[in-house]
């Protein structure tokens, strides 16, 4: 099962700059990030826990004694890829820097393996104090980011350093520290994935042995590298990504209603399901007797993948060709042809003899341009052939 989306666990701290943390909430969220808040008891003073669920749209635990059976601070500091604590003040650092664990954000602190980000908001005297520059010193040896303050105005009214830094500040710090980047954020991708089931009664259907697994790496790949994802599902198995708008469909037909609905907000279309080319021309509404279903009568499924691209304005489209019992040469031609009567700008060719590939993680293939380039992937995670397809989208957007 694939991940549900990039976590963070960002905790609050009792100082009035707590209310800045709500903004950089909101552009956690717009890069694809998924949020616990975690406020201690005197943050609360200064926002809400009902302020914090609504932002978050998850349950904000506030109390190391609730939920006991599921132990919170270790599962939550399992969970995260990354912990924040913004704003940070004097106390919880020095209570990290000591080793002090007495409520729930200090016991996930404690328990964490994962990059760590102090974000220090202050005033001056207390940024300035020996204790506490003694305890940044001693986070920053221990692997841990501290974000320097920003100065300018405080609350106090006085004017110098320990003003809670700016939102893209602190992006920037947790970008550097998990050596990742949002590269498609403010792109929509529309993706298609698994495999269509054509009814021949209520009990019986036509389909094949898409598991869907490619089409939900490449939503993965994509919301985690901030792209707004829209994934229309045939008939998989797999759970729903968290942050991905999932479509779930069961037929050609609605797949296809589905795809052109969203087609034209899409910046990017990726058609990596198994379509089903043909449907029985009258579904029977009740089962058919054994001995009845003698033959069934057939009609093709519109081309949808063709269909779409008669519609195609600046978007970028990637199809996949799936191809049995061929040469590479014979089955790199048939992928060249339907890359050019379909209108994609990539194709992803693959040979699925022998039931390979269907329901595995891993896959191997060529893709081949538009343009007339070709790469060659070698036997490999689907996360990474996403990842690829997903570099090349890039490339051709410049």
């Amino acid at each position: 099962m694939y991940p549900r989306g990039r976590e963070i666990v960002l905790g609050i701290t009792g100082g009035i700059s707590a209310y800045k943390s709500c903004d950089l909430l909101r552009r956690l969220q717009d890069l694809g990030f998924l949020i616990t808040v975690v406020p201690t008891q005197s943050s609360l003073n200064f926002v809400g826990r009902s302020t914090w669920e609504a932002l978050s749209g998850r349950q904000v635990p506030t109390d190391l004694w609730n939920n006991v059976h599921q132990v919170p601070h270790i599962s939550l500091a399992k969970s995260a890829d990354a912990i924040i604590i913004a704003p940070a003040t004097a106390d919880v650092m020095a209570k990290a820097a000591a080793g002090i664990a007495d409520d729930l954000l200090t016991n996930i602190i404690l328990a964490a393996s994962v990059p760590l980000i102090f974000v220090p908001a202050m005033h001056t005297e207390m940024w300035n104090n020996a204790a506490t520059q003694a305890n940044v010193q001693l986070l920053r040896t221990r692997g841990h980011q501290v974000v320097e303050p920003d100065s300018g105005k405080l609350t106090s009214g006085d004017v110098g350093v320990g003003r809670y830094p700016q939102s893209s500040k602190i992006i920037d710090c947790l970008s550097a520290t998990m050596r990742s980047r949002a590269d498609l954020h403010g792109l929509s991708i529309l993706i298609s994935a698994g495999g269509t089931r054509e009814a021949i009664d209520p009990v019986r259907y036509i389909g094949n042995h898409s598991s869907g697994r490619q089409g939900y790496a490449l939503a993965y790949a994509a919301i985690v590298r901030g792209a707004k994802v829209t994934l229309v599902a045939a008939n998989s198995a797999l759970a729903d990504i968290e942050g991905v708008e999932t479509i779930h469909v069961t037929s050609a037909l609605e797949m296809q209603a589905a795809l052109m609905e969203r087609f034209d907000q899409a910046d990017v279309v990726i058609m990596s399901a198994a379509v089903a080319d043909v449907r029985p021309a009258n579904a029977s509404a009740a089962k058919i007797s054994k001995s009845d279903l003698t033959a069934i009568s057939l009609t093709e499924n519109p081309d949808i993948t063709k269909e779409l691209s008669k519609r195609k304005g600046n978007q970028i489209m990637i199809g996949f060709a799936a191809q049995t019992a061929v040469s590479l040469d014979e089955g790199l031609k048939l992928a060249t042809t339907k890359l050019q009567e379909k209108g994609l700008d990539v194709i992803y060719f693959n040979d699925v003899s022998g039931g390979a590939i269907f329901g595995s993680d891993r896959t191997q293939g060529v893709i081949l341009t538009a343009q007339g380039q070709k790469y060659e992937f070698a036997d490999g995670p689907k996360m990474t052939l996403a990842n690829k397809l997903l570099d090349l989208v890039l490339d051709k957007l410049g």
